[in-house]
C-alpha cells in the first residue's frame, strides 16, 4: 500500500485540506500508517498532477486561503482498483520480538525494566481507542457501511493492544516465576 491509497480512502470519507489530513492522520489513520505532514503534502501535489484529486481553494478570513482535496473520477478508479486488488500477506516484522528472543544473550533486567514501560504504552493506546469507540460508535448495529469499516478497524486496533499487553504480561510473568542466576 502507498501512502496514496491511505489519503484517498481518507477523502473518500471526506474532502479535507492538508492540514485537516494531517490532524487526521494524528487521530486515527496515524494508528495504522504513519505519514508526516510534509509527506502528506507531498503527496497531495502529486495526486493532483498525477490527476487523482481535485481542488477547491477556499477562501478564508485572516488565513491564507485553504485547498480542500476531493477524490477525482480518477482517484476514484484508481482506488476501486487497489480495493480490488489481492492482498499480499502481512509481514510481521517486531524489534520486541528479537529482543523477547534474545534476552538471554544480554541484560535481561534492563529489558524488563523496558518492558513496562511498552506495556504501559499499549494500555495507554487502549484505552484512548476504547474511549474512541464509546464516543464516537455508541451503537454499531445503526452504522451505515462506512461506518461500519471504521468501527470494525478500530475494533481491530482494540485487539492488536490486547494482544501486546497480553503477550508482554505473559513474558514478563514467566519470568517472575523463574529463578535466575
Amino acid at each position: 500500500m502507498a501512502l496514496e491509497h491511505a489519503l484517498l480512502v481518507a477523502l473518500s470519507e471526506r474532502p479535507a485540506s492538508g492540514l485537516d489530513l494531517t490532524r487526521r492522520f494524528e487521530r486515527s489513520i496515524g494508528f495504522f500508517w504513519h505519514a508526516t505532514h510534509q509527506q502528506i503534502y507531498r503527496v497531495l501535489a502529486r495526486m493532483e498532477a498525477d490527476g487523482w484529486v481535485t481542488v477547491e481553494v477556499v477562501e478564508q478570513e485572516g488565513r491564507p486561503d485553504k485547498r480542500v482535496h476531493t477524490p477525482s473520477a480518477t482517484g476514484r478508479r484508481v482506488l476501486a482498483d487497489w480495493l480490488a486488488a489481492p492482498i499480499p500477506r502481512e509481514t510481521f516484522r517486531s524489534e520486541l520480538a528479537v529482543k523477547l528472543r534474545g534476552a538471554a544473550y544480554g541484560d535481561r533486567a534492563a529489558l524488563t525494566r523496558h518492558l513496562h514501560g511498552v506495556r504501559a504504552d499499549h494500555a495507554t493506546r487502549l484505552a484512548h481507542y476504547e474511549s474512541l469507540e464509546r464516543e464516537q460508535f455508541p451503537d454499531p448495529a445503526a452504522l451505515d457501511e462506512a461506518g461500519l469499516d471504521q468501527w470494525l478497524v478500530l475494533r481491530g486496533g482494540i485487539r492488536l493492544e490486547r494482544f501486546w499487553i497480553d503477550w508482554i504480561t505473559e513474558y514478563l510473568q514467566a519470568h517472575d516465576r523463574k529463578p535466575h542466576p
